[in-house]
Parts: structure tokens; C-alpha cells; sequence
């Protein structure tokens, strides 16, 4: 890991961007003290730079954690695959056509499904690089975010101590089936009107979870509509686990 750029934000959150073999990420910090870290990770693998994504991190990293992000493959600064963009363009024709649920997923499993299965080895090496820094410290690690990906993480690697999981992603099958392997504690978070994610899906994903403690918040409003108040109860359900 090698660290490229750094920032002090107004905040007071210290902004630090790192290179990781040819993996582009960023780490948000506050003090030198080691402070739990949370992986935060976009739906379906936006970049990392992606406004709320970077909102969410600032605030958690002022709440005394150590948030990192990273591109997946194919996304932000990351080259583009030509596969992944022939799913992309497909998707939105199917969506601008209004082709039934049946199509849009078949596509969205071409694109989903890939992209996790070439990002979990590179947040695990994060991981592995950021649990070695001094200010990150080597207790739980909290996971926010992307809810394939975070099925994924929690269900085969121990080190996850908490998820606060985002309904609004498509999750392959493969990785719906892997839910009913989390176990750790769980914050789901729902927008009850997502033009993109029907409710009925996630409900039942959210059943699926093996996690004897598990919190679905559900909020009324569209895909980007998740009020502000959530990142307080977020906070606090990290504090119940990570500290």
C-alpha cells in the first residue's frame, strides 16, 4: 500500500488516497489513535468518490472510525471491461424500454455477478493492508454499503464484526443463497418506494439473513431518498459492536 495524496478537510477529517497494486482507494481519518475501521462500499460498485459515498465516510470517520473505500474493477478509476459496459448499455436500453423484471435481471446478474466476484479478493487485501496501518486498529471491522459484495464479505470472512447493508443493489443469486451464512449483527436499510429494488425482494433477503440480530429500518421515498437521521442509528449500531 502506498499512499498517493492527502487532504485536511473542514471537518477536521484527514483524506488520504493510496494505490494498492494497480487498486485505487481512499482512507478517511480523524486523530492517531487506532479507531475500528469500516469498509464502505457504493451499490454495484460506484466509485468511490461518489458524493454519498463520501459524505457517509466523512461523517464516520468524525464519529472516531477509519472509513475506506476502493474502486472495484471496471468502476471509477478503474479501466473499463468491455463485458461490463456491454451489460451497462443493456441495462439502460431495458430500462428505457420497460422490458419486464425477468429481462432486466437476467442482465443485471451479467453484470452483478462478475463485478463481485473480482471485488471481494481486492477488498480482502485491503483489508489485509489497512489492518496493518497504526491508526487502524485490529479488532472487528465494521462493513457499510453494497449489499452483494457485503453478503459476500460477512459470510467468508471472519474478520467482519457488523454490516449496515444497503436494499437498493441488485444481489446475484449465487450471493442471495450466502446470506443464509451471515451471522453477524446486521443494520438493513430499505426505501420503501425504490424505483429499482421491489420491496418483495428485499423483505425477502432480509428473512434470508442467519443473524440472530438483525434490524431492517424501511423508509418511505425513492432510491436516494435514505434520510439523514440514518447515519446517527448507523453510528450507534457500530458502536453496540465494533467498540
Amino acid at each position: 500500500m502506498a499512499f498517493t495524496a492527502e487532504r485536511r478537510l473542514a471537518d477536521g477529517v484527514l483524506e488520504r488516497e493510496f494505490l494498492l497494486g494497480d487498486t485505487p482507494g481512499t482512507l478517511w481519518t480523524t486523530g492517531t489513535e487506532p479507531a475500528p475501521l469500516i469498509l464502505m462500499a457504493h451499490n454495484n460498485g460506484l466509485p468511490r468518490r461518489e458524493p454519498r459515498l463520501v459524505a457517509r465516510a466523512r461523517y464516520t470517520a468524525a464519529q472516531g472510525y477509519a472509513a475506506a473505500a476502493i474502486d472495484a474493477p471496471g468502476c471509477g478509476d478503474r479501466p473499463r471491461t468491455e463485458a461490463a459496459e456491454q451489460a451497462r448499455a443493456d441495462l439502460r436500453g431495458a430500462m428505457r424500454a420497460g422490458e419486464p423484471r425477468e429481462v432486466v435481471d437476467v442482465i443485471l446478474e451479467a453484470l452483478v455477478g462478475p463485478l463481485v466476484e473480482a471485488a471481494v479478493p481486492e477488498w480482502r487485501a485491503a483489508l489485509d493492508a489497512l489492518l496493518t496501518l497504526p491508526e487502524v486498529a485490529t479488532g472487528p471491522v465494521g462493513y457499510s454499503g453494497w449489499t452483494a459484495l457485503g453478503i459476500r464479505l460477512a459470510a467468508t470472512d471472519a474478520r467482519i464484526g457488523a454490516a449496515g447493508l444497503f436494499a437498493g443493489g441488485y444481489v446475484p443469486r449465487a450471493v442471495r443463497e450466502q446470506a443464509r451464512q451471515v451471522t453477524v449483527p446486521l443494520l438493513f436499510l430499505l426505501q420503501w418506494d425504490d424505483e429499482g429494488n421491489p420491496r418483495e425482494r428485499a423483505l425477502d433477503l432480509f428473512d434470508a439473513f442467519a443473524a440472530t440480530e438483525k434490524t431492517l429500518h424501511a423508509n418511505l421515498g425513492g432510491h436516494t431518498g435514505t434520510p439523514a437521521f440514518e447515519l446517527e442509528d448507523t453510528s450507534r449500531f457500530y458502536d453496540r459492536h465494533l467498540r
